[in-house]
């Protein structure tokens, strides 16, 4: 089959969104498809949280639609909207870990309640899930008593545990140290190749954003709307728009190391 006639995991088409009246994103349109790592970027306050919530189900558009595998999201009643998003795994910015809770009862919250596994089969689970993101031994451990950025993989496992189709990213970086996000971008790329997943994420980390991304969408604050996608090194070095130029040089460009292949 050739990759024209491969349908997008996720079709966005004319979405709008916005608050008590006031319009935030108008008219936006993309495609991520299958095995991709798409990363939404742009200034402050330009909606990619916004838009990010109607990806997941958080927020309803006042126009537009977005389809996962063709069947339209938000069209579906809420049921079959519930069984879509089962197919999601969420990394929220501050990872939102039950802090009463150990990490393996974390990442065996989602099992116990959409699962049918047998609590023999869960352990095992979050076992694999979390020696996945590097923190096998410890099951044991409440969020307080470990890093930031053993808290954002635990929350990464969590996010897993399903094995989802899809993985959305909230700023997957933001308050982790230079280390502690690239061990977090290798992850991403593992992951990705490991669950035969596809990423979306909402991030303004240069760094992450060269380092994972396949494809990159600008939303501009002041038109509401996407003015550019495509690979951020090509983006960078031969996009016309200075807002896009501006965004992914900062000053000084990125160095051009080859991605980790996946």
């Amino acid at each position: 089959m050739t990759e024209s006639l491969v349908k997008p995991i996720i079709e966005v088409k004319g979405l709008g969104l916005g608050y008590d009246g006031r319009r935030v994103l108008r008219d936006v349109g993309f495609q991520v498809n299958k095995k991709e790592i798409f990363i939404i970027v742009g200034s402050s306050g330009c909606g990619k949280s916004t838009l990010l919530k109607s990806l997941i189900g958080l927020k309803e558009p006042e126009a537009g639609e977005i389809f996962y595998r063709g069947v339209n999201f938000w069209g579906q009643d809420e049921a079959s909207r519930q069984k879509l998003m089962r197919g999601f795994g969420v990394l929220y910015q501050g990872g939102a870990l039950w802090s009463s809770f150990t990490l393996q009862e974390n990442v065996a919250l989602p099992l116990q309640l959409y699962s049918d596994l047998t609590a023999a089969q869960i352990r095992e689970t979050v076992e694999l899930k979390l020696a996945l993101v590097g923190l096998s031994g410890y099951g044991d451990f409440y969020p307080a008593q470990i890093s930031g950025g053993m808290c954002k993989r635990a929350a990464l496992a969590r996010a897993i545990a399903l094995d989802p189709e899809v993985i959305f990213f909230d700023e997957p970086s933001a308050g982790l140290d230079p280390v502690s996000s690239r061990t977090l971008d290798d992850l991403i790329l593992q992951l990705r190749d490991t669950l035969d997943a596809t990423i979306v994420a909402v991030s303004h980390e240069l760094a992450s954003i060269f380092a994972v991304g396949d494809r990159v969408a600008f939303l501009d604050a002041e038109s509401g709307n996407i003015i550019a996608v495509g690979d951020p090194r090509q983006l960078r070095d031969a996009s016309r728009d200075d807002k896009v130029v501006q965004f992914l040089t900062r000053g000084s460009k990125e160095p051009d190391n080859d991605k980790k292949s996946g």
